[in-house]
């Protein structure tokens, strides 16, 4: 399903029109990119998805063609975990 289907699927559960749907669902992706670009807190939608920055230390990783070192310096990425909601419906119940 790519954004354009969401988009539609939304409209149709939530009874608005396109426009409104992709209008919440572009909200819906800033607040979370917002709050997950200052690290502070953790995004949650109790059982279906959960958001939070981390940490990554530096580390060193090897080139796979040529075997030579490289050094990866600290950064930050983004662990987004399932609710238990989601787990179940993966499992097909």
């Amino acid at each position: 399903m790519n954004r354009s289907d969401l988009v539609v699927a939304l409209a149709e559960r939530a009874g608005v029109d396109r426009k409104d749907a992709d209008a919440v669902l572009s909200a819906l992706a800033e607040t979370v990119g917002d709050v997950v670009a200052k690290g502070d807190e953790k995004v949650t939608i109790p059982g279906f998805l959960g958001f939070e920055r981390t940490h990554r230390s530096a580390r060193t990783a090897r080139n796979p063609q040529t075997g030579e070192p490289l050094e990866i310096p600290a950064g930050y990425s983004v662990k987004v975990s399932a609710g238990s909601k989601l787990k179940e419906a993966a499992k097909g119940k």
